[in-house]
């Protein structure tokens, strides 16, 4: 049985939910061109189980799942106080149902049984920290839970340059507190993921981007 349709997202109204101008516009341009969460939307149909998303900013990404019908059980965590502060204030008025907290998934994650979500951070950790990371998530996945991971990858091209080209800017700019220091390879991913239980496939996610981004799902079967 093919799922109900969801509905449609009203960008701008949806943005008019943040109360800053430059936080607003970020979210304008980031729904306008960035596929990535109607695709983690996608790769969430047919599982309800309760979300954790780790690195979640400012709280776009659950409360585009709540706008667009996801109703499973949503928490977030990010290592900025900033964003998480931003996230709390706007769930008053998109998602007072999502929960936030301020955690550094380098040390360690909080207890969770369901789905999981890495979007866009990895390349923030050392490798040894990316392992930990990973082995971390994927013990928190349940059965019928998914591990959603999605990042640039170290490949010699020009997206993988102009990728790091954007990350040096959001740190130069303070969007994001820290600088890039290391991104993963395909082969890097699969290989700390083996043997955890989880299954899954890596695939291009650039959009209408010039980012060189993949996006990873691994599932637990029942």
């Amino acid at each position: 049985m093919s799922s109900p349709p969801r509905p449609p997202l009203k960008i701008r109204a949806f943005a008019s939910a943040y109360r800053k101008t430059p936080e607003r516009w970020y979210v304008i341009s980031k729904l306008a061109t960035d596929p990535l969460y109607p695709a983690v939307l996608e790769a969430l149909e047919g599982t309800d189980a309760p979300l954790l998303d780790i690195g979640c900013g400012m709280g776009l990404f659950p409360f585009y799942l709540r706008a667009r019908g996801w109703t499973g059980p949503v928490r977030g965590i990010d290592y900025d106080p900033r964003k998480i502060a931003t996230a709390r204030e706007t769930a008053a008025r998109l998602g007072p149902d999502v929960e936030f907290a301020t955690a550094d998934a380098r040390t360690g994650l909080p207890e969770h049984a369901g789905t999981v979500t890495i979007l866009d951070i990895l390349q923030y950790f050392q490798p040894a920290e990316q392992k930990a990371l990973l082995e971390a998530a994927a013990a928190r996945v349940a059965p019928g839970g998914r591990l959603i991971i999605r990042s640039g990858l170290a490949t010699e091209n020009w997206r993988y340059r102009l990728t790091r080209f954007g990350d040096r800017l959001a740190g130069w700019t303070r969007w994001m507190r820290d600088h890039a220091v290391c991104y993963p390879k395909e082969s890097f991913l699969q290989e700390n993921l083996t043997g955890s239980g989880i299954k899954g496939r890596i695939s291009p996610l650039w959009g209408r981007t010039p980012f060189n981004t993949w996006l990873g799902v691994w599932e637990r079967k029942f």
